[in-house]
């Protein structure tokens, strides 16, 4: 597999700008090594489409609202509209995955569609997520149709394809997951919390932000603002801050020619010793020996 560093690239809201193949359908599908990513993580995000991951080899860390699981090959994972997730590698191991977005629009050419088996299934407040393990004969019926959805796309009628397996898997969760569970539509008051705080990080990183600021952001205290952080992220919003000024970093550092010392200002570090040295603890690399590969 070709080498190339990925990266996510967000909305101002924090929802990912998706790239699909082509917009005339809603539908993303790719193969990527967690290596790619800087310092084997993406940036936390959520979007409107459904996401499908199917582990290939190796093993990931991802957390879908400040959940952590722990994925190995021949897994997958199920992640509904809307919910706060990333994967990542702490101790740095290779993990080959493929990764899926396809929109609930798909699934909705009638109303009906949509009120009786798409909302229940994708945007029911009681599923954020559904691990798929071998050994579950309908796990692995879903977990089947990922894989085709990466062999098929290619194919002369892809979109049909792809459109039958996802309307396979949608039944397969109506019909196998706990009713109560499928259908609770409340929405979690901490999540579109979190969503208001990060979406102020990402529009102003650039700028000086103090923890005051943050839990203004979500209309919190300081004290729940840090709770927060620490439920989804397992860290305080100011590591938060610097960790995503740190990607940011990461992506000049690669994308440009700037000067060190401009890049570190530019993202919102007054010191350039001390964004050097938060790099290297990121990274295990200088800013020049990233930019170097």
């Amino acid at each position: 597999m070709q080498q190339r560093k990925l990266h996510v690239r967000l909305n101002e809201n924090c929802s990912e700008q998706v790239p699909y193949r082509s917009p005339d359908y809603p539908i993303y599908i790719n193969r990527a090594l967690l290596s790619q990513y800087p310092n084997y993580a993406a940036p936390d995000h959520w979007h409107e489409d459904i996401e499908f991951l199917y582990i290939v080899s190796g093993q990931m860390e991802y957390s879908v609202n400040g959940e952590v699981l722990r994925l190995s090959a021949g897994e997958g994972l199920i992640v509904t509209s809307g919910q706060m997730h990333y994967g990542f590698s702490h101790s740095k191991t290779e993990c080959d995955f493929l990764c899926m977005l396809l929109h609930p629009m798909l699934l909705c050419p009638v109303h009906a569609f949509e009120r009786d088996y798409v909302t229940p299934v994708f945007y029911g407040g009681g599923t954020p997520y559904l691990r798929l393990c071998p050994g579950t004969d309908w796990h692995e019926q879903i977990l089947s149709i990922l894989y085709a959805f990466y062999e098929n796309q290619n194919a002369p009628a892809a979109p049909l394809r792809l459109l039958s397996g996802f309307a396979s898997i949608c039944a397969l969760l109506y019909e196998n997951l706990p009713r109560d569970a499928a259908r609770t539509p409340d929405a979690n008051p901490n999540l579109a919390v979190m969503k208001d705080m990060i979406s102020f990080i990402q529009q102003s990183y650039t700028q000086k932000i103090t923890l005051s600021d943050i839990a203004r952001a979500g209309a919190v205290g300081q004290s729940k603002c840090c709770k927060l952080f620490q439920q989804f992220f397992s860290q305080s919003p100011i590591a938060y801050l610097n960790r995503y000024r740190l990607t940011k970093s990461a992506d000049l550092l690669r994308g440009t020619q700037l000067p060190v010392t401009e890049i570190a200002l530019a993202v919102g570090f007054n010191n350039a010793s001390y964004f050097a040295e938060s790099f290297r603890k990121w990274t295990g690399k200088s800013p020049r020996e990233f930019r170097q590969g």
